[in-house]
């Protein structure tokens, strides 16, 4: 930051020579910040553009992101960024109305701008800010004054377009990073401006700006504005300005040609895994589009007449990728699953290990892929970013983990669960059971070796897709493998003789009782 802004409700005292005043007399300009409406914000930004439009609110859905709008500050002599939303303003209930921005203004208009747009005055004029004038109801808002100019901030950018925030996606290397970012401006080679706003384009303050020509069109439950972005089709982007408190940082000298689009994936056809081919929609490609297919992964080879072909692959999800090799359009993708009704795991000794008949590579595949786990009625995602992993990379499930601060099992690893595992290009699930550990208990006579003893086996394990395993108990004998004495063993003769004695005694008092 070139200057700190210190906020102050008194208005200001003095004013700096270098302000454009409103009137005659210079004492008549005041400077502060106000929410400025998007379409106010911007609508001086198209001066020199051959396009103009208004720019409008930004809805969310999401409200730990609408609400996530502090600025940042210099701690301890570093930057610190603010919220993902910086700057702005909102009606409270999702939506995004503006930025709030320097401004000078006349004194006459303070009270008004005070009471319907927040303003509230600087104690000393700020580096960059907007002039505002209010006419009746209605605001009119200049182009960025920038006492300093613009600084050249270099750098360069890259283009994406298979992205899931938008259609075209710049990355801008060298964007502000000592700064909050209140607004960007997209310019291209004829002449054309394109403002962009928080959380609709610049979703995440890492210089990563996104747009929606109208195939990409959802983001996180959110519809994406489509109207006037649709023109960047085609063009080429040469200059990117960012709007910061210190005013206008600006990376040119670009040469970014933004592809036409015909779809937004391609659809491709599921198969069975191993070898064999599959198919690939060519009926909405372009006639002049120059097909290069190909498939991520070793095994494939794919055709411009829509076909691929495939040798020795393993069960799961595989990407199709066609590019023009004429560069006028942009890349295409589809995604596709390679099935298996087979499963190629099973539980045992703790974990889920190669079963018989199939590889450690088999199950190293399974186990990469899997999609979800289910203990008992509870089912938990295991892949993406907010994952459960219950089932580790070796196969071994981990009884301490949690969701949402709760154990996942209860029990820890003393069961009893059942566990059910869903994996991506495996259409059988598999269903194991883990019983309760059983505990040994104490038997009514004295221990000695001839006494029958009991010990626990590893838990029962069976699965859906594959045949019931053998019962996890089992009752361990003597040496002997019988808990009968053995003849001519006297400690065990003893018992028994008293035993037969105690019998006739008592058919012979039942005799003379008789």
């Amino acid at each position: 930051m070139k200057k700190d802004l210190i906020m102050s409700l008194a208005a200001c005292a003095a004013v700096a020579s270098a302000a454009v005043p409103f009137s005659a007399s210079a004492a008549d300009t005041v400077y502060g910040t106000m929410n400025i409406p998007y379409a106010d914000f911007y609508a001086a930004e198209f001066e020199g553009s051959s396009n103009s439009f208004e720019v409008d609110a930004v809805s969310s859905a999401t409200q730990n992101k609408w609400k996530a709008n502090e600025t940042g500050s210099v701690v301890d002599g570093a930057w610190k960024a603010g919220g993902l939303t910086a700057g702005t303003y909102n009606d409270g209930e999702g939506k995004i109305l503006g930025v709030t921005y320097p401004v000078a203004v006349s004194s006459d208009d303070v009270a008004y701008l005070t009471e319907n747009y927040g303003f509230t005055a600087l104690s000393e004029a700020p580096t960059a800010y907007k002039e505002v004038s209010v006419n009746g109801d209605s605001l009119t808002v200049s182009k960025l004054i920038d006492n300093d100019g613009a600084v050249e901030a270099g750098g360069e950018a890259t283009l994406e377009t298979t992205t899931s925030y938008g259609d075209y996606q710049l990355t801008v290397k060298n964007y502000p990073q000592d700064a909050d970012v209140y607004g960007v401006i997209v310019k291209t080679a004829s002449g054309e401006a394109y403002p962009m706003r928080q959380l609709e384009n610049l979703w995440r303050p890492k210089g990563q700006i996104a747009w929606s020509i109208g195939y990409v069109t959802k983001v996180h439950g959110n519809t994406l504005v489509v109207e006037n972005y649709d023109k960047t089709e085609g063009q080429t982007v040469t200059e990117v300005d960012f709007i910061t408190l210190d005013g206008y940082r600006t990376v040119s000298g670009l040469n970014i040609y933004l592809p036409k689009m015909f779809a937004a994936s391609i659809d491709v056809a599921d198969a069975a895994a191993g070898s064999g081919s599959t198919t690939y929609d060519t009926s909405k490609i372009p006639s002049d589009y120059e097909i290069s297919a190909s498939v991520e992964g070793e095994g494939f080879t794919a055709t411009s007449s829509g076909v691929i072909g495939y040798k020795n692959v393993k069960p799961g999800s595989y990407t199709l990728t066609i590019s023009d090799k004429s560069g006028v359009y942009a890349d295409v993708s589809g995604s596709f699953l390679l099935t298996s009704e087979d499963v190629p795991v099973e539980y045992k000794d703790g974990k889920l290990t190669a079963k018989e008949g199939f590889s450690e590579e088999d199950a190293a595949n399974y186990l990469k892929n899997i999609a979800s786990v289910a203990v008992g009625e509870n089912s938990y995602n295991a892949a993406g970013k907010r994952s459960t992993k219950i089932i580790l990379e070796d196969g071994s499930i981990d009884f301490g983990v949690q969701s949402n601060g709760e154990d996942i099992f209860a029990n820890g690893a003393s069961g009893p669960y059942t566990i059910t595992v869903k994996a991506t290009g495996y259409t059988s699930d598999y269903t194991f059971t883990i019983e309760e550990e059983a505990t040994e208990e104490p038997t009514e006579e004295p221990t000695d070796a001839s006494q029958e003893t009991t010990t626990t086996a590893p838990a029962t394990t069976t699965a859906a897709a594959t045949t019931t395993k053998a019962a996890a108990k089992t009752t361990a004998k003597s040496s002997s493998g019988t808990s009968s004495p053995k003849t001519g063993v006297a400690d065990a003769a003893v018992p028994a003789a008293g035993l037969a004695l105690a019998a006739v005694a008592a058919f012979a008092l039942r005799k003379k009782n008789d």
